[in-house]
């Protein structure tokens, strides 16, 4: 019983924060145990070595959870400070979603002793330091000053930590956390899935319209009337807030939250980044730091999109991966096509035709042998792997398949072939489907979904 209380507390101060961010993802610029991988069936492939994925420890990640829980709540009179980074991402960054706001949330015993959120906006205006942006911000949106709103343009979530922490100093702020966390809108959906629909001020909202309808209320009518008072767009929040959380504590849902927020560290929706060695290697052994790996010496792709349209369609975009191998050429050959579906109709204030600059993550020392519906490449190395960097515009209503081939180097290992696919923090679920063939001219093919980062490797079919 009261390890059950000890958790309940814990998840509250997360939820509450996350509640209360949830509201500010929107307003940034005014203009379980289950397992996630479900393996095909294996009587098309029983004559030969199947690739199969790699199943993740649930009971570790249980135990990790067990840990922070202990960790987090202990009682020794310490006041910690963490900065949360509240992300939108339906308008889609590398890190997550757009950095429209932050919190900067202070610990206690367990309980949260203050909270203070801001518009990233006030935070950018009080930065005097130009800063040279990276090349798309110039080339896409003509942006002279990199600043902390666009802090997340990398994949790899320590270093968006590091540029946030960076322009937070610049805007004379002291950056001495114990933590940061990125949170992406998206968790809001988890929690109304949870409480089911809730209605404020006539106004109903369920998880599957949630994050919509607040952009509705925070920011659509503020930017059609100029003469509104901005300061009252977040009072929706406070009665939300409210709410929420009379819902989740009263009916029991201990375990469905923590279900939650298990799931949603494991899709990335939620990235941990600790001061403390003994924190920070705990979410790294379960990949919840959100790191571009680093120890991963065979096969290896990431794919990460930055929206430069400055508006939210990423709401319509729908995405899918067709990965192909050949490994009995003398440098195996890779043919990607990186699909993306715009399926809003018509243009308005929220949406528009989709434009992204887009990161192709290899193996080190890749070659591009050729590109069809991208732009002329940007190659460059990075984490220890080889990225080709492109610009893709897909239309309203329209499908662009991006197609990429490369070789990988010649010294790449073939008899123990093994491939893992990084999911980009915020980009929701993706079709995957991946076809290798072998050295020996043998054909697996394995369709998944990226909820989360996929491992592959070759096993022996126990029925062969």
């Amino acid at each position: 019983m009261k390890k059950l209380l000890k958790s309940k507390k814990f998840l509250a101060v997360v939820l509450i924060v996350v509640i209360v961010a949830g509201g500010f993802f929107l307003i940034g610029k005014m203009k379980g145990g289950k397992k996630m991988l479900a393996i095909s069936s294996l009587s098309l492939f029983n004559k030969f070595s199947v690739l199969l994925p790699i199943e993740d420890d649930a009971k570790q990640e249980l135990n990790v959870v067990n840990s922070l829980v202990a960790a987090l709540t202990k009682k020794d009179n310490v006041e910690r400070r963490f900065l949360l980074l509240l992300q939108n991402n339906m308008e889609l960054r590398p890190g997550g979603g757009f950095l429209g706001q932050y919190a900067v949330i202070k610990v206690k015993n367990g309980e949260v002793t203050s909270s203070y959120f801001e518009d990233a906006n006030l935070l950018d205006q009080r930065i005097t330091t130009k800063v040279a942006p990276p090349y798309p911000f110039t080339r896409m949106l003509q942006l002279k000053k990199w600043k902390f709103r666009d802090s997340n343009f990398s994949p790899n979530f320590p270093t968006n930590v590091e540029k946030a922490e960076y322009f937070y100093r610049l805007a004379g702020g002291n950056s001495n956390f114990d933590g940061v966390i990125a949170v992406n809108a998206d968790v809001m959906k988890g929690i109304l899935g949870i409480t089911g629909p809730i209605t404020v001020n006539g106004i109903t909202f369920n998880s599957d319209d949630v994050v919509l309808k607040l952009e509705e209320v925070v920011e659509k009518s503020y930017i059609m009337d100029p003469e509104l008072d901005t300061q009252n767009r977040k009072a929706i929040m406070k009665q939300m807030t409210s709410l929420i959380i009379n819902k989740l504590f009263s009916l029991g849902n201990v375990t469905k939250i923590a279900e939650l927020v298990h799931t949603e560290t494991n899709n990335k929706n939620i990235m941990f980044n600790f001061t403390d060695p003994e924190l920070q290697s705990l979410v790294e052994s379960v990949h919840w730091d959100g790191k571009v790996a680093s120890d991963w010496s065979s096969d290896y792709l990431m794919l990460v999109d930055a929206n430069m349209g400055s508006l939210k369609t990423d709401y319509y975009i729908k995405r899918s991966i067709d990965y192909s191998i050949d490994l009995t050429q003398e440098k195996p050959v890779v043919e990607l096509h990186y699909k993306y579906q715009n399926t809003a109709k018509v243009g308005d204030w929220r949406t528009s035709d989709y434009h992204s600059y887009l990161r192709v993550y290899v193996p080190k020392g890749a070659n591009l042998l050729d590109r069809k519906m991208v732009s002329y490449p940007n190659i460059q190395e990075e984490f220890g792997k080889t990225y080709f960097g492109f610009i893709v515009h897909t239309v309203m209503n329209h499908e662009t398949d991006a197609y990429i081939k490369y070789e990988l180097p010649a010294d790449f290992n073939k008899d123990d072939y093994r491939l893992l696919i990084q999911k980009q923090s915020g980009v929701g679920d993706i079709p995957v489907k991946v076809t290798v063939k072998t050295k020996d001219g043998n054909v697996s093919t394995q369709e998944q979904v990226l909820k989360r980062d996929l491992r592959f490797e070759f096993k022996e079919d126990a029925e062969k």
